[in-house]
């Protein structure tokens, strides 16, 4: 074999095929070919052998809040990808808004890739923003590289990104269409949230309650309307609200191009357990009770849900007021999804081949990353090596994201990732990070 480099070795590979014992030989940062568990390492090639710790494709994470440039005080590129790699995701996908400028021009999206260029870990795309005003904008970004078009459909947080009312939307989506692109959106509809009681309050349930299924539910069988009459493909944020799948998964099965994604704090967290005044656990829309969960993870099993990926979106402490209609909303995960969705998918039934899925596979399709997602010949050499059983306690310190504050401190996980390697490099040892190697990733690149 011609140029081998690498050749890494486990008793334990997750592969298209399945699980087995192989030896990856890796030339160049691509997957020349995956061996024989006993296959020799090539004169000249590096043997690693991890024994029986689980190689896995390296994870893409499709919906991460980096916020730089512009607000580089709750994260920047520099930290939020040293977390990603820690946690043995290679690619992540940052959102457009929350940084200043935001990425809804090429002007804007040029600026990003300049801040990102020197700092990424690991490697990065970009989503681009669609804004009331900025139709004319969609087709450049989408020359320009970026993955596809977020928007929102209630307010955002920000006050430069705009939600879209619906004749917004399906302008934006019409454009989009046109050009064969991707619209993500944020479903939680306006009116059942202006709706809902909404009061100054430390306590959950009353944060629970301003929030309700509904909105979640009326904005996605509107989205869903929209999809099938302009023939456009989007795709569901963060789905919360279980009471969708049904609806969800008919329009999968009459052909609406419609995927969906859940996160971890959904999948893994539940309203009960959520102390009054605990803001480090506020998201919009917002974890839910223990049979919603049932549920969602059931939507996973059924395949209604597509992908599992963070929603990181960290932001300063004193943003965390105990006032939960007042604190930031958002859960930062980076570093920790994989070992929080395999401790409960585990419980549950399910093995590493689900885990791969719904982490490495389906984001990376759902982007058109098709050098990422899988361990064969051809792709790209990324790779999460995990020992699944061993188990560690979160400790905020030991976290790599700007600002240290966790829904998950104090919780017992299985699964440490003990390397994680970006094309053939080891850019993580069992915690020690290497200095920046990652890339600046544009679609059909």
């Amino acid at each position: 074999m011609v140029d081998v480099n690498l050749v890494l070795r486990s008793t334990r590979v997750i592969t298209p095929e399945g699980t087995r014992p192989a030896a990856i030989a890796v030339s160049g940062g691509t997957i020349a070919a995956v061996l024989p568990y006993d296959a020799e390492a090539p004169a000249g090639a590096v043997l690693e052998d991890v024994g029986d710790d689980v190689v896995l494709p390296g994870l893409v994470d499709s919906h991460v809040h980096v916020n730089d440039p512009g607000r580089t005080e709750w994260e920047g590129f520099w930290t939020a990808t040293r977390a990603a790699a820690a946690g043995g995701i290679t690619t992540i996908v940052d959102m457009p808004l929350n940084s200043l400028p935001p990425t809804t021009t090429v002007e804007n999206l040029r600026v990003k890739q300049e801040v990102a260029r020197p700092k990424a870990h690991v490697d990065v795309g970009f989503w681009g923003g669609a804004l009331p005003d900025n139709v004319k904008d969609l087709r450049p970004l989408h020359d320009a590289g970026v993955y596809g078009f977020k928007c929102f459909l209630s307010p955002s947080g920000v006050e430069e990104f705009p939600e879209l009312d619906q004749e917004q939307l399906t302008r934006s989506l019409a454009e989009i269409a046109g050009f064969g692109g991707l619209m993500i959106v944020h479903a939680e509809d306006p009116h059942h949230l202006a709706a809902a009681p909404q009061k100054s309050s430390s306590r959950y349930a009353d944060f629970l309650a301003s929030r309700p299924r509904d909105a979640e539910n009326t904005a996605i069988e509107n989205l869903i309307n929209q999809a099938r009459r302009l023939d456009a493909r989007v795709h569901v944020l963060h789905l919360s609200s279980s009471d969708a799948l049904p609806l969800i998964a008919a329009a999968k099965a009459e052909g609406v191009k419609v995927t969906v994604e859940s996160c971890p704090h959904f999948l893994t967290l539940t309203a009960e357990e959520i102390p009054d005044g605990a803001t480090e656990f506020k998201c919009c829309p917002p974890i839910r009770e223990a049979v919603n969960q049932d549920a969602l993870w059931q939507g996973l099993a059924d395949g209604v849900i597509d992908c599992v990926v963070s929603d990181h979106s960290p932001s300063t402490v004193d943003l965390k007021t105990p006032d939960f209609s007042s604190a930031w909303g958002g859960i930062s995960s980076l570093q920790l999804g994989l070992p929080a969705i395999w401790t409960e998918a585990r419980r549950r039934g399910f093995d590493l081949t689900d885990v791969v899925r719904w982490m490495s596979e389906a984001p990376a399709r759902l982007a058109g990353l098709d050098r990422k997602g899988a361990i064969e010949a051809g792709r790209d050499a990324d790779f999460a090596v995990l020992d699944p059983d061993a188990t560690f306690t979160v400790d905020p310190v030991e976290l790599q994201h700007r600002n240290r504050i966790t829904a998950y401190a104090g919780r017992t996980l299985h699964g440490v990732v003990t390397s994680t390697w970006l094309r053939g490099v080891k850019i993580n040892d069992r915690g020690t990070l290497a200095e920046p190697s990652g890339r600046l990733l544009e679609r059909n690149n």
